[in-house]
This record gives structure tokens, C-alpha cells and sequence, in this order.
């Protein structure tokens, strides 16, 4: 995937995840690993790795927030994204 490709994707995430952050039912510092990696997709500056591992983050965070459980799909799918973030970070 090229940078604009993973920016753009990045942009997309940012917009479920505001969505999400409005809803009651969803629980207290779901994305705060996001938000302390600092890094946006207005951030063009920052490395393409760094954009990757903030999507994986991200996508943990998203899948989290509408897995009933480890093993339902969402969940199952977190999992996935966690061990592509932790991937990711060890490339940084």
C-alpha cells in the first residue's frame, strides 16, 4: 500500500472512530493507545510506519468497540490487528 493509500485510510478510521467516541455504550479510554501514539492522518510528515502501526492501533481499538467477546468475528479481528500493531511498532 502506498503512503496516500495508508493516509487516506488512516483519515477514514479517524472518522469511525469520532463516531464511536460519541456513543454512550462504549467504553471509557478505548482509544487513548490511540491518541498517545500521536500521530494523525494530517501528519504527511511522519513515517509510513508510524501511519501503519496508528492504523492497526486504531483498528484494534475500532474492533474492540463492537466485539461482544475474544472469539466473535470483531473480536477474533482485534486480536489480529493487535499482533499486525505490535508488528508494526518493531519496525518504527
Amino acid at each position: 500500500m502506498h503512503k496516500d493509500e495508508l493516509l487516506e485510510l488512516h483519515a477514514e478510521l479517524v472518522i469511525i472512530m469520532e463516531y464511536f467516541a460519541e456513543q454512550e455504550d462504549v467504553e471509557d479510554g478505548l482509544f487513548d493507545a490511540y491518541y498517545q501514539l500521536d500521530v494523525s492522518p494530517d501528519d504527511a510528515h511522519k513515517s509510513k510506519s508510524e501511519h501503519k502501526h496508528a492504523v492497526f492501533v486504531l483498528g484494534n481499538a475500532l474492533a474492540s468497540a463492537i466485539s461482544n467477546d475474544e472469539f466473535s468475528s470483531a473480536g477474533r479481528i482485534g486480536k489480529r490487528m493487535q499482533e499486525l500493531a505490535d508488528d508494526a511498532e518493531s519496525k518504527i
